[in-house]
């Protein structure tokens, strides 16, 4: 796809419809002893984004962190965005992108376990939400019931999962679409960059991991549709930079190929799961991954400097 022509013509004929912050699904209204596998299963599946009356499907971060533990990856809390940044993140755009990205590094941690770096960026993600007026998603209720369930992951994660829904529906009921993209897009580099350095150190599984990066192609697609309808906004001359960024990382992807085959997916209706048996095959290169790494790094430094 020629990118830069196509920015040109659409900066202004996309309209965003509903977005997905990062899960779907969430259960806000059980209570901690009941949370559950249900729970972190639906935070798992992709966010379903509207672009122009068009579906796009973006994975959330948390299935990364969970990919990248099942596959053997140690935890690697050198990776995240230390909150110490946080007062230096003085502009809405800056705020709703580290806002993206400390959700994603909150989701890595509360995966692995860590939990003594969990209220940290629990507390990071509640500061910046409030700094961009996002109303009542991490009230004190949510703070106390996150610090009473510490022990407990799965309660953090239904936790966690209903912060950023209330985080999504505010944004989507008062049609911040410019926030809510910026939010999505911090928290899919932050994955992304997790996934890029973790392949750089020694685990048992990176072919699964390798994979999903070559899947990301066609997120990116995604990613750079929903920031489209403000490029060129005289408003957002940063917004306009980081697009530009995104869609020449875009072109290191171009020449990846992906073989996709359906195969009809099965539902176990006693324990509601489905389980998704279609295939994708992958084939990128060592050099074309050192060279979206390199681009992807230099847009993370973009976002949390």
């Amino acid at each position: 796809m020629n990118y830069n022509k196509y920015l040109r013509l659409t900066a202004i004929c996309f309209m965003i419809g509903s977005t997905s912050l990062f899960f779907s699904g969430c259960k806000g209204d059980k209570k901690e002893a009941e949370n559950t596998e249900e729970d972190v299963i639906d935070a798992s599946k992709d966010n379903l984004v509207s672009v122009n009356g068009e579906l796009f499907s973006i994975p959330s971060p948390l299935q990364t962190s969970i990919l990248l533990k099942t596959s053997g990856a140690n935890y690697s809390k050198d990776l995240l965005n230390v909150t110490s940044k946080l007062p230096s993140y003085s502009t809405e755009y800056k705020k709703a992108l580290n806002l993206g990205v400390y959700g994603a590094d909150l989701g890595y941690v509360i995966i692995y376990g860590q939990t003594q770096d969990a209220l940290g960026y629990l507390n990071a993600s509640k500061k910046l939400a409030e700094d961009i007026n996002v109303s009542g998603a991490f009230d004190e209720n949510l703070m106390k019931r996150f610090e009473k369930n510490m022990s407990n992951n799965d309660s953090l994660l239904s936790i966690f999962t209903s912060a950023y829904r209330a985080t999504d529906l505010y944004l989507k009921n008062n049609d911040r679409n410019a926030v809510s993209g910026m939010v999505i897009t911090g928290g899919w580099v932050e994955s992304m960059y997790f996934t890029l350095n973790i392949l750089k150190k020694d685990f048992k599984n990176k072919k699964n991991v390798v994979q999903r990066v070559g899947e990301q192609k066609n997120t990116l697609d995604h990613v750079i549709k929903l920031l489209t309808p403000f490029y060129q906004n005289p408003d957002m001359t940063e917004l306009t930079e980081l697009t530009d960024a995104l869609v020449d990382l875009y072109h290191e992807f171009e020449d990846i190929e992906i073989k996709y085959t359906y195969i009809k997916p099965t539902t176990d209706v006693a324990n509601k799961i489905t389980t998704i048996n279609s295939t994708t095959e992958v084939k990128i290169t060592d050099e074309q991954l050192n060279n979206i790494s390199e681009k992807l790094n230099a847009i993370r430094q973009m976002i949390i400097n």
